[in-house]
């Protein structure tokens, strides 16, 4: 079709049995993932995920405190938003109910029209009663996490709790480069060009002074020029404005992980592994999580439509503004990457 192949530059139609698999997450997509989570998620991974988010959530505490640029008033303010973010990690306490719905083999259509008359009526039957907190909106078999900002939580599914984002084998330095800097995006997404206007308790409200937005408004451009300086192809430049609030979480959340990752060592020395340091491996954690290939039409599209940075700009975006870089690759101003320290930008 003209989005798939023309704009995105897919040759062929994916395989049939993909396509099945599609059309029963699509809409079976709970009874598929408690499935899934049986089969392949260990407890083992969701209390280590729980250890992380504590521990990123202590790390920003930490930095919001420090923060040089923001009154105490609005710290305050901030402190008690931090403090109800709520965390849902895997799948949900509480999975939907599909033993109203009727399916028959042989009968691809009409299974297809009950589920989507089924799943109608669940939306509902919301109508005139109190919101279920415990709601999941994105299914366990998701490769990916998002932030609620009428609910103020951040959500991780299953799913994205494997390599290369989450590995139970690996070393807290690529954990922590990896998921832990997901885990420290979606908590800045909680404090981004929109979700600071948002207080703890999903509102939408001015919490901050008006001199603070305006410092927060000051930072944030110079996050925008410097992204609008990124050739991605050809002549398309990188929107530093539409991708603002990506940026941020994505700068956030790898300065938070780095804060939260030197927390856990103590005060000890992470160990050398493969002649690499501690902290090298965090930055390596990092850059693989975002490694991809992309078509020219569809890297085209993509800056023209999605609000995320294409990946090598999510990788190298961020750590040109954190000095820990600079510090464990030794970069010096003969190198690509380096930015002389008064043009970098620090947020949270």
């Amino acid at each position: 079709n003209f989005h798939g192949k023309t704009l995105s530059g897919i040759e062929e139609l994916s395989p049939r049995w993909k396509r099945a698999v599609n059309t029963i997450d699509n809409i079976l997509g709970e009874a598929v993932g408690k499935l899934y989570v049986k089969k392949h998620f260990k407890p083992e991974a969701k209390k280590r995920m729980e250890i992380l988010v504590n521990n990123l959530k202590d790390a920003y505490r930490e930095r919001i405190e420090q923060l040089d640029w923001m009154s105490e008033e609005t710290r305050d303010k901030a402190l008690v938003k931090l403090s109800k973010f709520r965390a849902k990690i895997g799948y949900p306490d509480k999975w939907k109910d599909y033993s109203g719905l009727v399916i028959k083999k042989d009968e691809l259509l009409h299974n297809i029209k009950r589920a989507v008359i089924h799943n109608y009526d669940r939306e509902i039957s919301k109508l005139g009663k109190p919101i279920d907190r415990d709601e999941w909106f994105m299914t366990p078999q998701t490769v990916n996490a998002y932030y609620n900002p009428s609910m103020n939580e951040v959500v991780f599914p299953a799913a994205i709790l494997q390599p290369p984002f989450f590995n139970l084998e690996a070393d807290d330095a690529v954990n922590y480069g990896a998921i832990g800097a997901v885990i420290g995006h979606e908590m800045t997404h909680g404090f981004d060009d929109q979700g600071r206007k948002s207080d703890g308790d999903g509102n939408l409200k001015e919490w901050w002074t008006d001199k603070d937005a305006e410092n927060f408004k000051r930072r944030s451009q110079k996050l925008v020029e410097q992204f609008n300086r990124y050739v991605a192809i050809d002549t398309f430049h990188i929107n530093g404005q539409f991708t603002l609030g990506e940026n941020i979480a994505d700068l956030g959340g790898l300065t938070i992980a780095y804060h939260a990752y030197q927390m856990s060592l103590q005060g000890k020395q992470a160990p050398i592994i493969d002649g690499w340091t501690g902290d090298q491996r965090f930055f390596f954690g990092w850059a693989q999580i975002w490694r991809r290939k992309y078509r020219d039409d569809e890297l085209r599209k993509r800056i023209l439509t999605d609000p995320h940075s294409p990946s090598s700009f999510r990788v190298m975006g961020p750590v040109v503004n954190m000095p820990e870089f600079y510090a464990a690759f030794n970069v010096t101003d003969l190198d690509t990457l380096y930015i002389p320290p008064d043009k970098r930008v620090q947020i949270w």
